[in-house]
């Protein structure tokens, strides 16, 4: 693969120069850093990270190569890729390629031999920004002008861009035991692997979805897929949630899906400084008073009340888990309707497994509501 000199311009002005990594050309988006020391293709592949550039704090990438199994979707959705060190060729028993050949196949617009230490550390003070990564312009006053014209994170509705096009089903393993409607926000194939484990047959719907749309299927529950962009443009899936809420069919949502849920539910949301994305974070589950480690990839937050029950329009509602680092609001429980939510990704893919059981709260949810209007029975609240 031939390499060209390339630079690294942040929108305040700070540039770095290093090498092309995958496809050359210019990209734009929003810089953002991973602690994950494994799983680049996973986050590479992961619908969430739509419109920013990625910059892996593991100082080298690529050594295992890519395969087959590990996508979190049909495609590459990052808009650029930082690296420090990447392996001039992969070893591992699972590898059908090169990182860097599958980058320049998918058109994704990289760098390499930055010092991903500093930038880190200037974007974990600064937060995060725009950015732009160019091995056609070597000139960092050229690209800086480009970089200030390009669209920020603030406002942006991205979640239909990565949606699908259509309705399709990923049956339950084994058994059937529940039918699930899940909005597709940006979904990762781990979710309704996850899911399919406990008999559940997913039906994915595209994220412009009406609520008879999703009725159509007779689900047992619904779930909000994690996904990209600023909650606050996402008023259709609001309402939807509001929908799916008074008629108290059992609802579940993930990441960007929790912070639709906290919308549906009158709280506000906000952009993180730097947000928090990596297979690391410490978060509390205030129901059991464990510690998980867990993946995270989100820079929008819910804005709610941690330590009281706040009554809503749909009753009762309480933070249910907190992140240990900043005390960010991690997850929602609704006390008198079938719903709650986690802000990070127990699917992990990649990352730690702590958070499983929240699929197993799930189900255990659908089981205990009576019918199809889901009343959990006299005096069970737990989500």
């Amino acid at each position: 693969m031939v390499q060209q000199p390339a630079i690294l311009v942040l929108e305040d002005g700070r540039a770095f120069a290093g090498t092309s990594y995958g496809a050359q050309g210019e990209t734009f988006g929003e810089a953002v850093f991973t602690t994950g020391m494994t799983g680049y293709q996973e986050t590479l592949t992961d619908p969430s990270y739509h419109r920013q550039v990625v910059v892996q704090t593991a100082p080298q990438i690529g050594n295992t190569g890519v395969n087959d199994e590990d996508d979190e979707s049909g495609r590459m959705w990052v808009a650029g890729y930082v690296v420090r060190d990447p392996a001039r060729r992969p070893s591992n028993w699972r590898s059908t390629g090169d990182l860097g050949e599958r980058l320049a196949a998918e058109g994704v617009v990289g760098i390499s031999g930055v010092d991903t230490r500093a930038l880190t550390r200037h974007l974990r003070s600064r937060g995060a920004m725009r950015v732009g990564v160019s091995s056609v312009d070597l000139d960092p006053a050229s690209v800086l002008e480009r970089v200030r014209a390009a669209p920020p994170m603030l406002g942006a509705d991205l979640s239909a861009e990565v949606s699908t096009p259509q309705r399709y089903t990923v049956p339950a393993v084994g058994a059937h035991r529940y039918t699930v409607a899940a909005l597709d926000l940006g979904i990762k194939r781990n979710v309704t692997r996850r899911l399919a484990e406990r008999g559940v047959t997913t039906h994915v719907f595209p994220a412009g979805s009406a609520v008879d749309d999703l009725l159509a299927v007779s689900p047992d529950a619904v779930f909000f897929s994690p996904g990209p962009g600023d909650p606050a443009t996402a008023d259709g899936p609001v309402a939807l949630a509001r929908e799916v809420m008074s008629r108290r069919l059992p609802l579940f949502g993930i990441c960007f899906g929790s912070q639709i849920l906290g919308r549906a539910l009158g709280f506000g949301t906000y952009k993180l400084g730097f947000g928090h994305r990596g297979i690391n974070q410490p978060v509390l589950d205030r129901t059991t008073g464990k510690v998980e480690v867990t993946s995270h990839n989100h820079g929008f937050a819910v804005d709610a009340p941690r330590n009281t029950v706040i009554d809503t329009e749909f009753g009762g509602v309480e933070v249910s888990h907190v992140c240990l680092n900043d005390d960010v609001v991690e997850g929602l429980r609704a006390l008198d309707v079938p719903a709650f939510t986690v802000q990070y990704h127990p699917e992990a893919a990649a990352g730690p497994h702590d958070a499983d059981y929240l699929f197993d709260r799930f189900v255990e949810l659908v089981e205990g509501t009576s019918g199809r209007d889901g009343v959990p029975p006299a005096g069970k609240k737990d989500a």
